[in-house]
């Protein structure tokens, strides 16, 4: 019986502290549709560019926190190679607009910051979290809206960016 109810303390522990990854979107998978504010507080419906260019949507905790802001700047120095496979860069966490505004200001950010407030986009996504700190997940997008590669790792930002990359690449 202390067996039993020890593991459906851990369970409940894990549905509260943690995200199941069971809906999270994979290789394969449509996106879903979404809109969100963007840094200029302007509506981003992402509708409105599939069809047109590849998309690399990264998830990212918190702005202006030293892995967030070295992903961050990681991208803007890769820039030029996004655009070159004609891909749009979009950061999305649940920060407001006004801060979206001032870390894109602060660090240069030439790409769409998206605010999420709610975390409905990031549920929507399916991206876990490792207790209470929200997921970085990256995920490459073709013309279609089909995930090509996705790439989870909380603690190296930069990574994310070499991986978008090489799977923009294979393309």
């Amino acid at each position: 019986m202390k067996t039993l109810k020890l593991i459906i303390a851990m369970a409940a522990f894990l549905q509260f502290w943690g995200s199941s990854s069971q809906a999270q979107i994979k290789v394969g998978d449509k996106i879903p549709a979404f809109s969100l504010q963007d840094q200029n507080g302007k509506t981003f419906d992402v509708s409105t560019v599939l069809g047109k260019q590849p998309l690399v949507i990264y998830f990212y905790p918190k702005d202006e926190t030293s892995v967030c802001t070295k992903e961050a700047c990681s991208f803007r120095d890769s820039y030029q190679d996004f655009q070159h496979y004609g891909a749009m860069v979009i950061g999305i966490s649940s920060d407001n607009v006004a801060s979206h505004r001032s870390f894109a200001t602060h660090h240069n950010l030439p790409f769409t910051l998206l605010s999420d407030p709610k975390n409905e986009v990031r549920k929507l996504f399916g991206v876990p979290k490792t207790f209470v700190i929200p997921g970085r997940v990256t995920y490459v997008v073709d013309k279609k809206g089909i995930v090509v590669h996705e790439f989870n790792s909380l603690r190296d930002g930069e990574k994310h960016v070499t991986e978008s990359l090489e799977a923009l690449r294979k393309m």
